[in-house]
């Protein structure tokens, strides 16, 4: 995949991909993908083609040491399991959050420094 900008997170198209689906699933919007991919047609996307996809990184209240960026297949039962902690842990961690709707580029806190191999 290419370099993508800061502020976006590399992506492949998929079969069924569109803008208007990537900026849903992203919480995004069409505009700021197209934006971000000078060249690409929205509507010759091909499978297995690269694009950059802006991400919403809000400001969470934990130290910058301690911010987590939820990635593609992230749960806070997989969470849970790298870092050693509790779910329970993870919740207290970060009221507000709903664990079953994290989105990929969400901001939430996380001992990152406690990572289990």
């Amino acid at each position: 995949m290419s370099l993508c900008p800061r502020g976006t997170i590399p992506y492949r198209i998929k079969q069924g991909d569109t803008f208007n689906i990537l900026a849903q699933r992203f919480n995004t919007t069409i505009k700021a993908i197209t934006s971000v991919n000078p060249g690409v047609s929205p509507n010759n996307l091909q499978v297995g083609q690269s694009i950059c996809i802006p991400i919403r990184r809000s400001v969470v209240p934990c130290s910058p040491g301690n911010r987590y960026i939820i990635k593609a297949g992230d749960t806070f039962s997989k969470l849970s399991q790298r870092y050693g902690l509790s779910i329970a842990a993870i919740t207290a961690l970060n009221p507000g959050v709903e664990p079953s709707n994290l989105r990929v580029g969400q901001v939430i806190c996380l001992p990152v420094r406690r990572r289990r191999r």
